[in-house]
């Protein structure tokens, strides 16, 4: 009999094109909602594993904004983050290097002549506009109670610090330590972009705004170990992933010295904190007594592995792609990581690293550059500003190669850093030639 007699045989059929047709849709919203970046906002409620597919485009040089009107108000504030890099674990179900941990310092100066830092009459506040939340961009928040021993709220950070708020006042400075910033934007949280925007605002006690900066917080994941590290790389390891080719290697070499108290295979103690054993001044860990130091224990592993080379050390630190190291120096006059760190066996060496860096007045030797601090990062010179106040971060030391490094200045003094336009902070431009001729 034909089909036209057995109405219930075609209902069949429909049905079951019907539902093939929805399970093929349904396939490609889900592949569609991977690569834009759906799930991360989604798992904000109920984060997993799941980390979005990274599109990391290369780094390149980027133009000077355009310029505003000059800022001629009565407080300024002079914005920067501390290091001009932040890195972080990508995936930290395996093991974890250094954790979300971003940080943004500030100065706020009434103008005048002179000028006045304040900190007592004012407060300061930090947000990321297009860089709200962090759980789901990263799966920090399913492994920091083993790694760290908290459990955090989600998109707060070691320290108690969210995705925006208000900055700790300090006698000449405001700064928020330990922000958990990803390099995912809300508004494209699959691509990676190390130069995550914050806006920097000063009220009076009555709420109203007085001044305000747009500042870099440079954040990155971009830690090459898969550049040896990939299945059958290094002795033939092959686990599946990156991350545990790395312990199963450790396992391999070191397991029968493993100290007391962490005792037992790596890979069966996972997720694993580096610092549990290696001491990091970076995250404020003792680590285990003998035991050589994270950056020692790194840098002397891959001497004579690693080219001693800015590309060299792109393997390890943020990266081919990312380019932390954009600051003058390097854009204008070709200078890289070795001409200040020195080769893989001087960074192992370094007694104190994070604590002990490498120093300006080393080859700025007249006397009017000095550092008053070992670090070039907390040395203060004219009139009690931070040096990164006005030349900008280290690794990003104005001007950058990157155009967003560029914005605050051009908010300033309409044009690209360092500061060198005397009234942004005077109301009348003082005598003398430089800021650096003046205490």
């Amino acid at each position: 009999m034909s089909e036209r007699n057995h109405p219930t045989t075609a209902w069949g059929r429909d049905v079951i094109i019907i539902a093939a047709a929805l399970v093929i849709v349904g396939v490609l919203l889900t592949g569609v909602a991977l690569l834009l970046g759906v799930l991360p906002a989604l798992a904000q409620e109920a984060p997993s594993t799941y980390l979005p597919i990274i599109v990391r485009p290369a780094a390149t040089p980027t133009a000077t904004p355009i310029v505003p009107p000059v800022n001629d108000n009565e407080y300024v504030v002079l914005g920067w983050n501390d290091l001009g890099m932040h890195c972080y674990n990508r995936d930290f179900q395996d093991l974890a290097v250094l954790p979300p941990y971003n940080n943004l310092w500030a100065q706020v100066i009434r103008r005048g002549d002179p000028p006045q830092i304040i900190t007592n009459t004012v407060t300061v506040e930090y947000a990321f506009p297009d860089n709200t939340y962090s759980a789901g961009k990263s799966n920090f928040w399913q492994y920091d109670q083993q790694l760290f021993g908290v459990d955090l709220p989600l998109n707060v950070g070691l320290t108690g610090k969210g995705m925006a708020g208000e900055m700790d006042a300090a006698a000449t400075h405001f700064t928020a330590e330990g922000i958990p910033l990803t390099e995912f934007t809300d508004s494209n949280p699959s691509q990676a972009d190390p130069f995550q925007l914050a806006q920097v605002v000063v009220r009076l006690p009555d709420g109203s705004e007085v001044a305000r900066s747009t500042v870099v917080a440079p954040v990155s994941t971009e830690m090459r170990c898969d550049n040896c590290h990939y299945d059958g790389g290094v002795e033939g390891i092959r686990t599946g992933r990156i991350e545990t080719n790395i312990l199963t290697l450790h396992d391999k070499e070191n397991a029968d010295e493993y100290p007391a108290g962490h005792q037992g295979r790596l890979m069966d103690r996972r997720p694993v904190l580096c610092a549990e054993c290696h001491a990091s001044n970076a995250l404020g860990a003792p680590g285990v007594a003998g035991l050589p130091n994270l950056s020692r224990a790194m840098h002397k592993k891959h001497a004579g592995k690693v080219p001693n080379s800015t590309a060299g050390c792109y393997n390890c630190h943020p990266g081919p792609s990312t380019k932390c190291l954009r600051d003058v120096m390097s854009s204008q006059f070709n200078m890289g990581c070795t001409d200040c760190h020195g080769d893989m066996r001087t960074v192992a060496n370094n007694p104190r690293p994070w604590l002990n860096e490498p120093r300006c007045d080393n080859c700025h030797r007249d006397p009017k550059y000095a550092q008053n601090n070992a670090l070039f990062r907390l040395s203060t010179g004219h009139g009690g500003v931070y040096c990164e106040g006005c030349h900008d971060s280290t690794h990003a030391i104005a001007p950058s190669s990157q155009g967003r490094d560029a914005i605050k200045f051009v908010e300033l003094q309409g044009h690209g850093g360092p500061i060198d336009t005397c009234t942004v902070c005077h109301v009348t431009a003082p005598a003398g030639s430089s800021p650096h001729d003046t205490p």
